[in-house]
């Protein structure tokens, strides 16, 4: 049903927009693009027919073959990267010679995705970056989607091979739901994630032709998800990139890996082949498949918050160790102290042999000159482990996206649907607890069932220490693990296989499986009536959104109450030029309105002065929105020693986790402060009363939308014609940040009936079984504000090297907000890259080098609720060099990502990242 409506409306819209021109004669000619000062030809030159969407690229010789309607009155405009854009007049000539300048385009680009019209770069209302085709191919990163963590602005979390996570302008995270990715206009994010899941379901390099990357809020032209900014990857068009290419790129990564393990073989093809038939039919097909064994996440800092810092360690009885699972569960017990059951190794536990999958199709039929429609097909699969409330092994994970998009001069009409299937996907530290719940033993020496074995183990533990067990030592903390651990399953055992495999394929409470074949419905469109409006620039654009989860009841309740979410917006913007085109001034603003919240309106004013063409000075005053995700909203998981919880008022009925807990802190330092009075001989009611009123209530909101208030200054120009200088500073104020908080619930009311705090409730939070804690998403109290900014220079030097320089600063303020409700700012205060290549150093060999280095900051997440972990400073060199072979038409690059083998952590809990060094062979253009 949900399907036919959208049908319905697509086709609506279609009718509204659709021009009513018809089929001209039309008439073919070739021509020959060389370089003006050498004579030599030029492949991958872009030309177009002005004003049309007809358009191609020059093969190897430099010759090309277009059609066109009335050619006589027709222009192309020829463009290229590193070289002058020229517009020729096709005349009565049927081949055309034509020759390009060198120029500084590299410097002065044009983009879309700033104000959703073309625009030159240096003019760009808010700061905007970019990668052409020639950067994707000069890359020395594994592939197009890391090197982004090359631009300026940009942090990029990488958790393993398939799973990697960008960001702008602070608050940062793994599952980064407040940054839009956009790939031909199509929301990359998995509806039940609630964000994208990096490049794992994105685009093969061989098909991108730009990305372009907006930092900061573009919530005013593009919604509540674009609340840090924006990343848009275009992909090739089959009319003008056609042929078939092949990309097979081998190495190697674990090289002197910390765990002691050896070298592992990487692996990655890509076929891409476009046909058009004449100028109103083309088609592409693109394939890739990737393999290879993930980053080891194996950290075992003791992270456990009720034992001292100065006790923690291999030795703490308590230890809970930071990538081992299911030592979270603990107790403390009377005459012993804090003791924590024995857990599993990531290792032992999650898949680190991953892979990705990318099919994508698209059939491209031009009704007239103008107007094309698109059908695309994508189909992704594939495995990563990414780190979130709980480290998750995304295993078989399917995304498919079908799109329809009626596209013309002036308008666009899309519509498009995302599925996903979990498949075997699982929570990783649930599986440890799980499993430590499979073999437990009473003192009689019967496996107990799950539900009694933790309070079985402990039983053993404490009954061993205090000197019950003929044949085990007493008052000996080993001696007493190693009697509770008597019958523990061992990994690689047939027994641990074997519950292993079967909590997997159990998803929800009782297992450790994730289940998740949740849908998003979406369609657009946009009208620019400039054309019809000589005094103004106009544009106008809408969308409906529709969410259909489905879980089965093991992320949201979902059962019997289906969970539906449906959202829509609408925008308008103008922009004007004033002062003989050196003031131009833009005003946007865009409502939006989710079916759970009251509706938002998001202005944007923008200036630009560009007192020459060389020199342009900007200022923007922009806000942002975000609505709470439905996983925000509505998810309800355990993960094991904590419940996630989402913050919509009905999610929580009868849970009492909003109005019945502590806060996690105060039960940090009350845990801490009985365990020392414990060991210092005092009872264990004694030390309950102590230390109680260290104990607080929470105070937690239930969600609402965030908010936030950006102002930007700029400064883009030519100091030479050779030298770009790009400067930027922001500030930005938040209210209603979107964070999660965790509490702990026990059992008895937190307060008495005189508001002090209940010495039973103390009790509870000591005991697993009488607690529970929860991570709740709320927002943060009060508002908070960063300041940043950056500068770079791009410089194209002699002989053909290109240097490009960049450095951003970030700050977080907590002004006078609580700090127990601080948001994960997550992002480094100085970051710096610096990248120099040269494509033709001879007329066969190119090359390119990266550095990026980052500070020292600390991260906090939910996987370690919400406790700060050090990320150290550390820089990155990549490096590749090339050499082509066009008789074969085929390029080899040798490279290295990673250079230094220098194995970073870049999320707390996460994967040690190190070098990965491959070889890459691209055959190019072949049957075109």
């Amino acid at each position: 049903m949900k399907n036919t409506y959208l049908h319905i409306l697509f086709v609506a819209l279609c009718w509204l927009f659709a021009p009513l021109e018809g089929w001209s004669q039309t008439t073919s000619f070739t021509g020959t693009i060389t370089d003006a000062e050498t004579g030599k030809p030029l492949a991958g030159a872009s030309v177009l027919i002005k004003d049309g969407k007809s358009g191609t690229v020059t093969d190897r010789q430099g010759r090309f073959s277009l059609s066109a309607t009335d050619a006589s009155a027709k222009s192309i405009v020829v463009s290229m990267i590193g070289y002058d854009r020229q517009e020729v007049k096709i005349g009565d000539t049927q081949n055309l010679a034509i020759q390009l300048r060198s120029s500084t385009e590299q410097l002065d680009q044009v983009v879309v995705a700033a104000s959703r019209v073309e625009e030159s770069i240096l003019r760009s209302p808010v700061s905007i970056e970019k990668l052409d085709a020639r950067a994707v191919r000069q890359t020395p990163s594994a592939n197009y989607f890391e090197a982004l963590n090359n631009v300026k602005g940009v942090d990029m979390v990488t958790s393993g091979l398939t799973y990697r996570q960008i960001n702008t302008r602070g608050f940062n995270s793994t599952g980064n739901s407040r940054f839009l990715q956009l790939v031909d206009g199509v929301d990359n994010q998995s509806p039940g994630l609630g964000f994208s899941v990096g490049n794992l379901f994105g685009v093969a390099d061989l098909d991108v032709e730009s990305a372009e990357l907006i930092p900061g809020a573009a919530s005013a032209l593009y919604g509540p998800v674009a609340f840090n900014g924006l990343l848009y990857t275009k992909t090739k068009n089959p009319f003008e990139y056609q042929g078939l290419s092949v990309q097979q790129r081998t190495g190697v990564n674990h090289v002197a890996d910390p765990t002691g393990d050896g070298a592992k073989l990487f692996s990655e093809t890509a076929v891409r082949y476009a046909k058009a038939f004449g100028n109103r039919l083309a088609f592409k097909l693109n394939a890739s498949y990737l393999k290879g064994r993930d980053w080891y996440a194996a950290d075992y800092t003791d992270i456990d918050p009720n034992t001292s810092s100065e006790q923690r360690g291999p030795n703490n009885p308590g230890r809970n160790a930071l990538n081992i699972y299911g030592d979270e569960v603990a107790q403390t017990l009377t005459g012993i102290g804090r003791v924590s059951r024995t857990g599993y190794a990531e290792k032992d536990l999650t898949n680190y042999d991953v892979y990705s999958l990318k099919l994508n199709g698209a059939v491209h039929y031009r009704i007239t000159n103008n107007t094309e429609v698109i059908y695309a097909l994508n189909v992704s699969q594939g495995t990563a482990n990414y780190t979130g409330s709980s480290r998750f092994m995304l295993n078989d994970f399917r995304l498919t996206q079908h799109r329809l998009e009626l596209r013309g001069k002036n308008f666009f009409v899309r519509a498009y649907s995302t599925a996903e299937n979990s498949n075997n996907s699982y929570n990783t530290r649930s599986l440890g607890q799980l499993i430590n719940r499979t073999w437990v033993r009473d003192l009689s020496g019967n496996v107990v069932t799950p539900d009694k074995a933790d309070a079985t183990w402990f039983e053993r533990y404490g009954a061993a220490f205090g000197g019950k067990i003929q044949g085990v030592t007493a008052q000996n903390n080993d001696a007493a693990r190693a009697f509770a651990d008597q019958g523990r399953y061992v990994p690689g055992s047939a027994e641990f296989d074997r519950e292993k495999d079967r909590y997997i394929h159990i998803a929800g409470l009782q297992g450790a499986g994730v289940l998740s074949q949740s849908k998003l419905y979406h369609v657009e469109g946009l009208y620019d009536f400039s054309s019809h409006l000589p005094f103004i620039s106009l544009q106008a654009g809408g969308n409906v959104r529709y969410y259909a989860m489905e879980t089965n009841g093991t992320l949201f309740e979902d059962k019997v109450n289906k969970v539906r979410v449906s959202e829509f917006g609408a925008f308008v913007q103008a922009s004007k030029t004033l002062l003989s085109d050196k003031l131009k001034i833009t005003l946007s603003g865009r409502y939006d309105k989710n079916q759970n919240f009251a509706g938002n309106f998001t202005p944007r004013a923008s200036a630009v002065f560009s007192p020459s063409d060389a020199h342009h000075f900007r200022a923007s005053y922009q806000t942002g929105f975000r609505n709470p995700t439905v996983p925000d909203q509505f998810i309800k998981l355990n993960v094991g020693p904590i419940i996630i919880l989402g913050g919509a008022p009905a999610n929580s009925a009868g849970l009492h986790a909003y109005d019945n807990s502590f806060t996690s802190a105060s039960v940090g330092a009350f845990g801490a402060a009985f365990g020392q009075d414990l060991a210092a001989g005092l009872s264990a009611q004694q030390a309950v009363v102590k230390n109680k009123d260290k104990l607080v209530k929470s105070n937690v909101p239930y969600i609402r939308p965030e908010q936030l208030q950006s102002f930007e200054i700029g400064y883009k120009g030519l100091l030479t014609p050779r030298l770009l200088l790009d400067v930027s500073y922001y500030h930005g104020q938040y209210r209603n940040f979107l964070i999660n908080q965790v509490v702990i619930s026990p059992t008895n009311p937190v307060l008495l009936a005189d508001g002090s705090i209940n010495p039973a409730a103390a009790a509870d939070v000591l005991t697993a079984t009488n607690r529970q804690a929860y991570q709740l998403y709320t927002n943060a109290a009060d508002r908070v504000s960063t300041d940043g900014a950056s500068a770079g220079l791009t410089a194209t030097l002699n002989r053909g090297y290109l240097l490009n320089a960049n450095a951003t600063w970030a700050q977080f303020n907590i002004l006078d907000a609580n700090p127990n409700n601080i948001p994960a700012f997550n992002t480094p205060r100085f970051k710096t890259n610096v990248v120099l290549s040269n494509d033709r150093i001879t007329e066969r060999v190119g090359f390119s080098i990266a550095w990026h280095w980052q500070e020292a900051f600390d991260w906090y997440g939910t996987f370690t609720e919400n406790r700060p972990g050090r990320i150290p400073s550390y820089s990155l060199l990549d490096a590749q060099v090339s050499y082509r072979v066009p008789s074969l038409k085929t390029t080899l690059k040798l490279g290295a990502s990673n250079l230094t083998n220098n194995y970073v952590v870049q999320a707390y809990g996460s994967s040690a990242v190190g070098g990965l060094y491959y070889l890459t062979l691209t055959f190019d253009e072949l049957m075109r």
